[in-house]
């Protein structure tokens, strides 16, 4: 299997300006490339451009120009025209599946803030001696750079990422590991059922209360929006240090609160796994759920439209990305397949609107958010938890079903 290191790393001051520049060159590239995909299919009678021809230029590119493209790893620069390829992929997909398609956009300085190496060694070296007391990672006209590993790398390492986030920089790994060993058995299986009043609720009537970081940080985050929006637009190279602090205010408080909801997310999933080797919850669409309301046109009043609960929408889609349920999933899915744990998702209709003692399915069963009561055998209880009993008997039933 693959998993990830994330390393914060220590660069001194000439290392930090080398990768600064690393960015910056490799997010010329990515822009130049899209520009002549661009080009080819306006001016060239529609003709669309691939990788490999990409690829082919690029020892032309680093001899024309040796001071920017020519000192940088030729791997790298291939994994740049890589993720170009992906984007186009992806957005020749979204057409195909009549989604919205997202047509791939030029990358500013400060939206491009990863360099990939495929291979530990060509170019990079990530060095985790067990005699040397400090870890450092080398890369290609950076040099050595200071890491501070806080957890051992197992198995083979496979490709090194360089990554900025704000003014701090770090190294991913991913290493090749073989299967670890599952936990102990427990018996237990559990249900789940996500919400946002309590993050989630289990079949057995525990609760885990939403923390809500991102409204408990939401006077702040408005005063440093409020504060940035103050400034004028003006182009990148004129804006002043004032302007500069204020970016960095912001977007540091952005950065706590993502840490706080990943945090969150890791505690509660881990403790899911450690006690149930079963898991159920509900296949949710969170993105059709947090999509925009269209808008009404107005038939009596040209260029206006009628009221379309857009303000009540934004309120709850605040509150479904503050909840992170997205995460959440992704990381309980991870966890469980490294503990030998089973994950499964069905199919979320009526699972709170049906009665778990005799089976009768009515929207009358829920009067309020809070309380299930089911209008045929009388019976009371909280509507997460009956979700997720629901739940839970739903995936037993479809593990069950499925084929050994």
């Amino acid at each position: 299997m693959i998993r990830a290191y994330k390393f914060l790393m220590r660069p001194t001051v000439g290392q930090t300006a080398a990768l600064t520049a690393m960015l910056a060159d490799h997010c010329s590239l990515y822009n130049g490339a899209l520009q002549e995909r661009r080009d080819a299919y306006r001016h060239a009678s529609k003709v669309s451009i691939k990788y490999g021809q990409q690829s082919a230029q690029l020892k032309d590119i680093r001899a024309f120009d040796p001071e920017r493209q020519g000192r940088w790893s030729f791997s790298s620069q291939q994994a740049t025209l890589r993720r170009l390829d992906k984007a186009f992929a992806a957005f020749f997909r979204r057409v195909k599946a009549g989604e919205k398609p997202g047509y791939p956009r030029f990358r500013g300085i400060n939206w491009f803030d990863t360099v990939e190496f495929p291979k530990d060694g060509d170019c990079c070296r990530w060095d985790s001696t067990p005699h040397d007391p400090v870890t450092r990672v080398r890369f290609q006209a950076v040099g050595h750079v200071k890491v501070h590993q806080h957890r051992q790398v197992v198995g083979k390492v496979k490709t090194v990422s360089v990554k900025r986030e704000g003014r701090k920089w770090f190294v991913v790994l991913t290493a090749d590991q073989a299967q670890p060993e599952p936990l102990p058995a427990t018996g237990g299986v559990v249900g789940i059922d996500l919400g946002i009043a309590n993050f989630l609720a289990d079949s057995g009537g525990g609760f885990v209360p939403n923390p809500c970081h991102g409204r408990s940080a939401a006077a702040k985050l408005e005063a440093a929006q409020q504060a940035l929006a103050r400034f004028p637009r003006v182009r990148r190279d004129r804006r002043t240090a004032n302007h500069r602090r204020a970016v960095e205010k912001l977007a540091k408080l952005h950065a706590k609160v993502r840490r706080q909801r990943l945090d969150h997310a890791h505690k509660t999933a881990l403790a899911l796994v450690r006690e149930h080797d079963f898991i159920a919850h509900e296949d949710l669409k969170i993105r059709n759920m947090s999509r925009v309301p269209v808008p009404k046109p107005d038939p009596e009043t040209p260029g206006g439209f009628l009221p379309n609960g857009a303000a009540a929408k934004a309120g709850l889609n605040r509150s479904l990305n503050d909840a992170g349920w997205g995460v959440f999933l992704q990381i309980l899915t991870a966890k469980a397949e490294s503990a030998g744990r089973e994950v499964m998702a069905v199919d979320p209709r009526n699972t709170s609107r049906r009665c778990p003692e005799c089976g009768h399915t009515a929207k009358e069963n829920r009067p309020t958010q809070e309380k299930f009561h089911c209008v045929s055998c009388s019976h009371t209880a909280h509507a997460d938890t009956v979700g997720a009993l629901n739940v839970l008997r739903a995936g037993l039933v479809r593990r069950e079903a499925a084929p050994a």
